[in-house]
């Protein structure tokens, strides 16, 4: 098949032409850097702060920008590559990405980075949309298991090596470019990855791509901004009244949204959010879970690397390795889950990875509470080793459990939305940071001796924690909504080619 042939998603495919490998290795290594990108910058926070004096505002939006840019985006760029071509779109959104990846490598201030971690979650949210689609597009029915297969490898590679990766390339100061490798790294994978992509990858539409709704996307993302913004600005401006009042009203803007897509329903059934979907129970139920366990993840990520760093002084790869147990318990609880437990005990291995979850953080609250700032990484291997262990028994059968009651012809749409909700709660959480953590935190501590900063940042730790296991108590409730056994009707029974993009029981992307 030519990588200059645009085909439908009907096409059939050429088992003969084993490029198609080297497409599949083109997009994974993309879908790679994007999930090391996203994990990887946490682990240098604390560098950048020192090294281009980034107050803790600036700090929340270099990680919660991207995230909110990646999300706001995400829907838009699945349909912009239905329209126009994946190929063409995942093209431009790597080379967008390479191109923010090298501005944010060489920020001359917090500004600068800020600015140019949103047009990377831009970028991202162009290029990893059209990864499953082109996947999707390229092999045949009884290839694609095997290849979701090492899709999902590849995303718990991805969460294993980016902190780790981030430590090791912080800690050795690169030609004494401190944190700014972790950016500029992407730049020769960015490049190769054009290059090869352009000779390898077939071009490919949908038969019936739907409209932009440029609109819906405006709101949504206007009512986002008006959320997070003053969550994240508030506490370094005193709380200021247009903060509040702008909150107040990104509940009506959000409002205006929901209207906005009936009414594009109506005229051309086209709207960025098909809102049909939350009548299914199980659906409603699942985004809510999606977007609560978003949050939780956003607050605990960032404050725990603040915590482990600036609290405890330890070095970015001594904190990276501690992380290494965490995502190696995610890694084996998901696989087991997927394959061994939930065909057995259906929502039943979600809430008890819900409650696992919250055992290993209060275990992590009450290690740090009782240790200090004489805590050792030895110390917190069992409470991390809980919560990720706990971690993993919801992230992998979330999406099928939410997709269970799904319309097929509806399961792209909804697949779409259960990413965008994810990335949405994480740049929620990331804005609570200043709430949770950063308002415990007495400036004036800041600026007196080591062991009253550490004191500090361990009380605003605990703190976190404590909000932390309160949202996951609610998701452990909500749970309840989502089907006692998810139905196995997205698995199919031989060949599917009729089937809607993205039903295959594709990954979802979390960072």
């Amino acid at each position: 098949m030519s990588s200059h042939e645009a085909v439908t998603d009907a096409a059939p495919t050429d088992t003969s032409d084993k490029r198609r490998w080297i497409a599949l290795a083109i997009v994974m290594t993309a879908a790679f850097m994007d999930l090391v990108d996203a994990t990887i910058v946490n682990i240098a926070i604390p560098s950048i702060e020192r090294d281009l004096g980034a107050s803790f505002g600036a700090i929340q939006w270099i990680t919660a920008g991207y995230a909110l840019a990646f999300a706001a985006g995400l829907i838009t760029g699945g349909r912009l590559g239905d329209i126009y071509g994946r190929k063409r779109l995942f093209l431009l959104g790597t080379a967008g990405f390479t191109l923010a990846s090298a501005l944010c490598g060489f920020a001359a201030n917090p500004e600068m980075l800020v600015a140019s971690r949103l047009l990377q979650g831009a970028a991202a949210a162009m290029m990893v949309p059209q990864v499953l689609s082109i996947i999707h597009v390229t092999f045949p029915a009884h290839e694609r298991g095997k290849v979701f297969g090492m899709f999902g490898a590849i995303i718990g590679l991805g969460a294993v090596s980016g902190p780790l990766l981030g430590a090791l390339l912080t800690q050795w100061n690169i030609a004494g470019l401190e944190w700014r490798p972790i950016f500029l790294i992407n730049l020769p994978v960015g490049i190769a990855g054009l290059i090869l992509g352009r000779k390898f990858i077939s071009e490919s539409k949908a038969p019936k791509a739907l409209r932009l709704d440029i609109v819906g996307m405006l709101l949504v993302t206007a009512a986002l901004l008006m959320l997070i913004y003053p969550l994240t600005r508030g506490r370094e401006l005193d709380w200021p009244l247009w903060g509040h009042l702008m909150m107040v009203g990104s509940l009506f803007v959000f409002a205006a949204f929901v209207l906005y897509e009936k009414y594009k329903t109506r005229k051309d059934g086209s709207p960025l959010v098909e809102l049909s979907l939350f009548k299914v129970k199980s659906f409603a139920a699942g985004i809510a879970v999606q977007l609560t366990f978003g949050v939780v993840l956003g607050i605990f990520f960032l404050v725990w690397t603040m915590y482990m760093q600036i609290g405890l002084g330890w070095t970015p790869l001594k904190a990276g390795v501690t992380g290494v147990p965490f995502s190696i318990a995610v890694s084996l609880a998901a696989g087991l889950s997927v394959q061994k437990l939930v065909p057995r005990f259906g929502r039943k291995v979600l809430q008890a990875g819900a409650l696992t979850m919250i055992a290993g953080v209060l275990l992590y609250l009450f290690d740090a509470g009782r240790y200090g700032t004489a805590i050792t990484s030895w110390q917190m291997i069992p409470p991390l080793v809980v919560m990720g262990l706990g971690m993993g028994l919801i992230v992998a059968p979330l999406t099928d459990a939410v997709l269970s009651e799904v319309p097929r012809e509806h399961a792209g749409s909804a697949s779409g939305l259960i990413n965008t909700t994810g990335q949405m709660g994480n740049a929620l959480g990331l804005g609570l940071v200043s709430v949770v953590f950063f308002g415990v935190i007495d400036d004036r501590n800041l600026a007196q001796a080591p062991t009253e900063v550490g004191a500090a940042f361990t009380d605003a730790f605990q703190n976190s924690l404590g909000w932390a296991a309160g949202v996951l108590a609610a998701i452990f409730l909500v749970m309840f909504a989502l089907p006692a056994k998810p139905k196995q009707h997205l698995e199919g029974g031989g060949d599917d080619e009729d089937a809607p993009e993205n039903v295959e029981k594709e990954p979802v992307l979390t960072h």
